[in-house]
């Protein structure tokens, strides 16, 4: 990597080689029926606004749209400007008036083993009454609905029929606590919460609705909470605010007609951490996103509507669960799989079982979820009818190329091609893959950017890389589904990601990226502050401020670091206050429990060590690049520049 890349932090794996590795071509079978071939890049080479425009035609326009793109208000876009538009009637109502209402939207598969299947007819009568409950409740148009559940299907029949009503969703990933949720209210101001009593885990009922009395306790946006009974447990009703979804939505009106809104109606809200410990609200709109949403779904994926059965494994809290188990694959007219649990509940053979229950025949999950399956061992998969799998998918963080190739052998039978993706939250759909039908691709490379897109690795000084480079990776042209903002703070939307190159206009991702001698692209990771844990992002300032959070810390210090399993680990280093004892184990396992609850059990440091001081410059500034050479086991190299070099030997001496 470049110097200035080291400098920042950014990871570069150990497995990814400078040789170049195996290349492994679609075969013959796969190409001469995929989605998208050498045209597509033709098509968006000669003339991009009108590539673009032809992908926005895939869905219905109540009215069309007069420009493809405005960029003068640079770095704010607008897309497809004047077009209107229905982002839930284009997931679910048009296929329902194409003929296809009987096929099945989602095979749910609830943790316990309760199962559901919804048709599209069926999701268009469910999304129908919500929407109808949500306009009595006196929600209008431009209203923010945070929605805060486990991967049920009200979750994603509460969100489209947000879109339906143009209800701006704010989805918060279920593990988060009571403080993280209330956070996100009071920042959208939010009007209704939509919840569940409680959710399945492991096999025990865990409760949800308690964290949500705890966040709306005093919050002067909520008007309701509407809950959905999960699980049977016993919880708190406020009256006059809380409503049961039984007694509500299942009792409306299952007929709804949608509106259509502009292009740049704002469609949802989804928090992502940031540097400075707030999370941000990224904004996400309607035409533009939904277009690339559909686009790479269709074409990265390779999905045949009404012959595949699809299963991404995120959750909807995420970015991931949004454009690729609701927007872009209803959109498509998918039947997919929507599974509630965990992995290994009852045991490791639930995916498995999953896959061979339902022939499902394209797979996207985490590398994290890949190395876990290998840690597991082969004989587990190897234990199920694997062969409906004809396409696996990869997100969330690079992909080392040991389990990338475990990938393709074990779960995909040698034969299934690995579509390694790279993209964001605020990006909002795929920008870097393989085209599975075109693309010979290197195991943990993701290859290039879609056609549409365009990108560059640079320098510290804008230069463009060649092959070799390694560098910052930019994106230098607008992209349809990228983000409008983030809310109520614009000029952190700037200077977060337009102000390291503000001549050239260029986003910055925050990752660093390479190309290999054959000019294919490697992404290295992140180069800020925000670690990638299981591809869940956790800023290391809000795991500082929830360890100086306990009484007994003066300071913390954080860093993600490689892990064989997760990716990052989160590596702490924390100073005592005057007078307070270090008992050893349990003062760790409280300060654990520290940060599961004022964040969620997902950023609970995996090493948390005791520290007398910590290496700072003269300056004040804490050296978190040699922490995290400490935590990884590397050489220390020049550490002149800080008050007193041999701080080390105390840390290492703990």
């Amino acid at each position: 990597m470049t110097s200035a890349a080291q400098a920042n932090g950014s990871t570069e794996k150990s497995e990814q080689p400078d040789a170049v590795p195996q290349v492994y071509p679609p075969s013959p079978e796969f190409t001469a029926t995929a989605n998208a071939g050498p045209e597509l890049q033709a098509e968006a080479d000669a003339d991009r606004l009108e590539f673009w425009a032809e992908q926005a035609k895939r869905l219905h326009w109540h009215a069309p749209f007069t420009d493809v793109l405005d960029w003068s208000d640079a770095p704010v876009a607008k897309w497809f400007v004047n077009g209107r538009l229905n982002v839930a009637f284009n997931c679910v109502d048009r296929h329902v008036l194409e003929g296809n209402g009987d096929r099945v939207a989602i095979h749910f598969e609830g943790e316990p083993g309760d199962t559901r299947d919804l048709t599209y007819h069926d999701l268009l009568a469910e999304v129908s009454k919500a929407a109808n409950t949500f306009s009595d409740l006196g929600l209008v148009p431009g209203d923010r609905v945070a929605i805060y559940m486990p991967m049920i299907p009200e979750a994603i029949i509460a969100m489209l029929a947000c879109a339906r009503l143009g209800l701006t969703h704010s989805v918060v990933f279920a593990g988060f606590s009571a403080s993280a949720l209330r956070s996100r209210i009071d920042d959208a101001e939010a009007k209704l919460v939509v919840t569940v009593d409680g959710q399945w885990r492991r096999g025990q009922a865990a409760p949800l609705k308690p964290s949500v009395d705890e966040a709306v306790d005093g919050a002067e946006s909520v008007r309701n909470v509407l809950v959905v009974k999960r699980t049977g447990i016993d919880v708190d009703i406020t009256e006059g605010r809380d409503l049961w979804w039984h007694e509500t939505v299942d009792k409306a009106s299952d007929t709804h007609e949608p509106k259509p809104f502009d292009s740049e109606h704002p469609l949802f809200i989804l928090y992502t951490s940031g540097t400075t410990g707030k999370p941000k609200g990224i904004i996400h709109t309607s035409g533009g996103y939904l277009t690339q949403a559909s686009y790479t779904h269709h074409n990265v994926f390779d999905h045949k509507a009404g012959q595949d059965v699809y299963w991404c494994t995120a959750d909807i809290g995420w970015v991931t669960g949004h454009t690729y188990i609701v927007y872009g694959p209803l959109s498509n007219g998918v039947t997919q799989v929507v599974y509630e649990g965990t992995p290994n509940s009852p045991d490791e053979h639930r995916h498995f079982q999953i896959i061979e229950k339902y022939g499902v025949s394209i797979y996207y999950t985490a590398p994290t979820l890949v190395r876990t399956f290998m840690k597991w061992g082969r004989d587990i998969p190897d234990a199920h009818d694997l062969s409906s799998i004809r396409l696996l998918g990869s997100v969330g963080e690079p992909i080392n190329p040991e389990a990338w190739k475990w990938f393709r052998e074990v779960i995909g039978g040698n034969k299934a091609p690995i579509v390694d993706t790279w993209w964001q939250t605020e990006t909002g759909a795929i920008m870097i893959s393989p085209l599975p039908g075109i693309t010979a691709t290197k195991p943990g490379s993701a290859m290039a950017p879609l056609p549409g897109i365009s990108a560059k690795i640079v320098d510290d000084d804008a230069t463009e890389l060649g092959n070799g480079g390694s560098g910052y990776l930019v994106l230098d042209k607008p992209w349809p589904a990228m983000l409008r903002g983030i809310w109520g703070d614009m000029d952190r939307y700037r200077d977060t990601y337009w102000s390291r190159y503000p001549e050239q206009g260029w986003y910055f991702a925050g990752d660093g990226a390479k190309y290999d001698e054959d000019g294919a692209l490697w992404v290295l990771g992140r180069v800020d502050d925000v670690m990638n844990v299981s591809g869940h992002r956790i800023s290391t300032s809000e795991v500082e401020s929830a360890l100086v959070g306990h009484h007994g810390v003066a300071e913390a210090a954080v860093v993600g670091a490689a892990d064989e399993t997760t990716g990052q680990g989160i590596v702490a280093f924390v100073i005592l206050r005057e007078g307070v004892e270090n008992t050893g184990d349990a003062l760790i396992a409280e300060l654990k429990a520290e940060v599961a609850r004022e964040i969620s059990p997902i950023a609970k440091p995996r090493q948390i060590t005791v520290v007398p001081e910590l290496p700072k410059t003269r300056s004040g500034k804490i050296m978190r690049r040699l922490l995290k050479d400490i935590a990884e086991g590397r050489d220390l190299g020049d550490t002149s520049t800080l008050v007193d070099p041999k701080v080390f030997d105390a840390i290492r001496g703990k």
